[in-house]
C-alpha cells in the first residue's frame, strides 16, 4: 500500500492517492502472483469525479448488442473471430462486373447473400451462443444471427478482442471449416450494464478468474488519460513488488545511503578509480537534490541536512516534501520497490557508460540550398 501511495504522490492522482492505492492493490492481488497485467483492463468514461472510479470483477467490452438479439446470455459459448462479414462488396481491387440488365444485378446480390449465408452457417456449426467479430457485421448476417438467437457483436477493437480471448480461454479464428479445432471461450453470464450514459457488455465468471476491470471516471478526457497513465505506473510497480517483495525507503533515503557507502569505499581506494567512485556518489546525491528542486524548496540546505543526518546514524532519514524538512521515512511510510530501484540504477549506469564510450560524433554536412532566383 505504501509503495502504491508513493508512486501516485507525484501524479494527478495525488489528491486521491489513498483511494487509488487501495484500488491498485486490490487489482494486483487478484492476479495471485502471476503479474499478468493483461488481465487488468482499464475503461475511461467521462463524467463524475475521480473518486467515482471503481474496480469491477470480470471483463467489460465497450460495445452494444445487435438489433433483435438477446441482451443476456447465461453459460455463454463465445466464438471470437477476425473475419470480414461485409462481402456484399467485391474486395478484389481493379475488378469490374458488367451486366446487361437490372435482373442480372439482382442475381449478383442474391449470389452474394447465398455466399454470406453459407459463411454464417459455418459459424453456427461451431454451436456458439455469442459471436464477437473484430470487423464489421452487415445487416444481413446480423439478421441471420438474430434468427438463430445468437448474440453478435461487431467491430470490437483488436486490443479488446485479444484480452477477451485471454480471459475467456478462447482463440481468435478467421476460418470456420473445422469446427472441432476451434476453441470457444466460456463465461457464466454476459449482460448489458450502464456506466454513465453508455451501455457496455459485462462478462462475468470468465475462465481467467483473476480478470478484472478498472472503470475510471473524470471530468474531461485529458484527466482520464493522465489518470490512466498514473494508475498504470502504480500497477506496474506493484506487479514487480509481488515478484520481489523487498522494499527500500524513498524520499532520497536509499540514494543517500548508497552515496555514503560509495564515498567510504572511495576513501580506501587508490588510483584514478577513486575519482570515478566519488563522481558516482555525487550523481547519487542528485536524486534528493532533484526531489527538493521539484517541490520548490532549497535543495542545497535540505540535502546538506540529509547528509548530516545519515552521517549521524539516522539511516532512515529522507525528504518530507509536504513540510519541507528532514523526516523518518519509516514513520511516513514512504517506500519504493527494490526491483524498480535496482533497475533504475542499472539503466542509468549503463546509459552513462554508453555515452562515455563514444569517442567522436560524426555529423553529415548540411544539404546545400540553391539560392532563390527572384525575377
Amino acid at each position: 500500500m505504501n509503495i502504491a501511495r508513493t508512486t501516485l504522490s507525484s501524479k494527478i492522482l495525488t489528491g486521491h492517492k489513498d483511494y487509488f492505492s487501495n484500488l491498485a492493490v486490490d487489482a494486483v492481488l487478484r492476479l495471485k502472483g502471476s503479474g499478468n497485467l493483461d488481465a487488468i483492463q482499464m475503461i475511461k468514461k467521462p463524467g463524475g469525479f475521480l473518486h467515482n472510479s471503481y474496480l469491477d470483477e470480470g471483463f467489460l467490452l465497450d460495445k452494444k448488442v445487435g438489433v433483435n438479439q438477446p441482451k443476456r446470455v447465461e453459460n455463454a459459448r463465445i466464438l471470437i473471430a477476425n473475419t470480414p462479414m461485409d462481402t456484399d462488396k467485391i474486395k478484389v481491387f481493379g475488378s469490374r462486373v458488367r451486366v446487361d440488365g437490372v435482373a442480372k444485378v439482382a442475381e449478383l446480390e442474391l449470389a452474394e447473400k447465398e455466399k454470406m449465408k453459407e459463411k454464417v452457417e459455418l459459424i453456427l456449426s461451431h454451436n456458439p451462443s455469442v459471436f464477437i467479430n473484430r470487423q464489421l457485421i452487415y445487416n444481413y448476417p446480423e439478421q441471420l444471427f438474430a434468427d438463430k438467437g445468437v448474440m453478435a457483436i461487431e467491430h470490437a477493437d483488436f486490443e479488446g478482442v485479444e484480452r477477451l480471448a485471454l480471459v475467456t480461454g478462447g482463440e481468435i479464428c478467421s476460418t470456420f471449416d473445422t469446427p472441432g479445432s476451434v476453441k470457444l471461450g466460456k463465461c457464466d453470464l454476459i449482460e448489458e450494464v450502464i456506466i454513465g450514459e453508455d451501455k457496455l457488455l459485462k462478462f462475468s465468471g470468465v475462465a481467467l478468474g483473476e480478470a478484472c476491470t478498472i472503470i475510471l471516471r473524470g471530468a474531461t478526457q485529458q484527466i482520464l488519460d493522465e489518470a490512466e497513465r498514473s494508475l498504470h505506473d502504480a500497477l506496474c510497480v506493484l506487479s514487480e513488488t509481488v515478484k520481489e517483495t523487498r522494499v527500500v525507503y524513498g524520499g532520497g533515503c536509499s540514494e543517500m545511503v548508497m552515496s555514503n557507502a560509495v564515498t567510504k569505499l572511495a576513501e580506501t581506494t587508490a588510483g584514478k578509480e577513486a575519482v570515478a567512485m566519488e563522481a558516482f556518489a555525487r550523481a547519487l546525491r542528485q536524486i534528493p537534490t532533484t526531489i527538493a528542486d521539484n517541490a520548490g524548496y532549497d535543495s542545497a540546505d535540505l540535502v546538506s541536512q540529509l547528509r548530516a543526518a545519515h552521517n549521524d546514524g539516522f539511516d532512515t532519514s529522507g525528504l518530507d516534501m509536504n513540510n519541507g524538512e528532514i523526516a523518518d521515512m519509516v514513520e511516513l511510510g514512504i517506500t519504493e520497490s527494490f526491483q524498480v530501484k535496482r533497475q533504475v540504477l542499472m539503466s542509468a549506469a549503463e546509459a552513462a557508460e554508453m555515452i562515455l564510450r563514444v569517442d567522436n560524433i560524426v555529423k553529415s554536412a548540411p544539404r546545400q540550398r540553391m539560392p532563390d532566383q527572384c525575377m
